[in-house]
């Protein structure tokens, strides 16, 4: 089963100062769970000179209640309260002769139960009139941003069933029973709808998140954006070393 989430909106600001703000917005006032970003691997095209950026996030992730009242004890493990750490992988592309970026981040942890994938495109709106020079370009840039979720639980559900667990534990008994008689399909509905509404009320905190970074810049250039990170860093980890490397 898979299911789409699409969703498009436009920054008040350049395409420079977005795409320099997107490799800066970590930590932000709207990003406490996220506890680090690394970048893997960095290198320009030497023919289309565009930036090439791989970078893993370390995050504090909740499974929502009504997701943790789908799935047994064995698909959970050792949650503790619906809460664990999970990463990121992030891949990016910036073009900033022709004014665009391609971003794409996936969850590497509970791709058993659910897979997202978050596509995002970057660009800054054509010239009014046909003039070339950026000068006379809006501050704008507009965002589209794509999510597919895939549930791959039934699949899993199944495989357990087959196998025959004869000594599943009794507390498991209750869900167990309840998923049997929904279906597998139902299941993977469920899961893929859940995620899609969380994933739609985040978004608008990762994009308060960017405004935060971008008006930081605009006031005090990247001093103000390392300003505001160290504060934020202080407020989120009780002034502990930065755990922010490479960014």
């Amino acid at each position: 089963m898979v299911k789409f989430f699409e969703k498009s909106f436009s920054y008040d600001f350049s395409f420079q100062e977005v795409a320099l703000a997107y490799f800066l917005r970590y930590p932000n006032p709207y990003s406490t769970h996220v506890l680090s970003s690394d970048v893997i691997s960095r290198s320009i095209d030497p023919v289309t000179g565009r930036l090439h950026t791989l970078r893993v996030h370390r995050k504090s992730s909740r499974l929502p209640k009504a997701a943790i009242a789908l799935l047994p004890q064995s698909v959970l493990g050792n949650i503790s309260g619906g809460r664990s750490e999970s990463f990121i992988l992030e891949s990016s592309t910036v073009d900033v002769k022709e004014g665009w970026m391609r971003t794409e981040s996936k969850n590497l942890d509970w791709t058993g139960i659910l897979s997202v994938v978050e596509k995002q495109e970057y660009h800054r709106p054509l010239p009014v009139d046909g003039a070339r020079d950026s000068a006379a370009e809006p501050a704008m840039t507009n965002v589209f941003t794509k999510f597919v979720f895939r549930s791959r639980l039934g699949d899993r559900l199944r495989g357990m069933a087959k196998k025959g667990e004869a000594g599943t534990p009794e507390e498991e008994t209750p869900k167990k029973s309840f998923l049997a008689s929904w279906g597998t399909a139902g299941i993977q509905r469920s899961i893929e709808a859940i995620a899609s509404r969380k994933t739609e009320s985040q978004l608008g905190y990762a994009k308060e998140g960017m405004v935060v970074v971008l008006e930081r810049m605009r006031r005090g250039g990247l001093v103000g954006v390392l300003e505001g990170m160290r504060k934020d860093r202080e407020l989120a980890f009780g002034g502990e070393g930065s755990i922010f490397k490479g960014a």
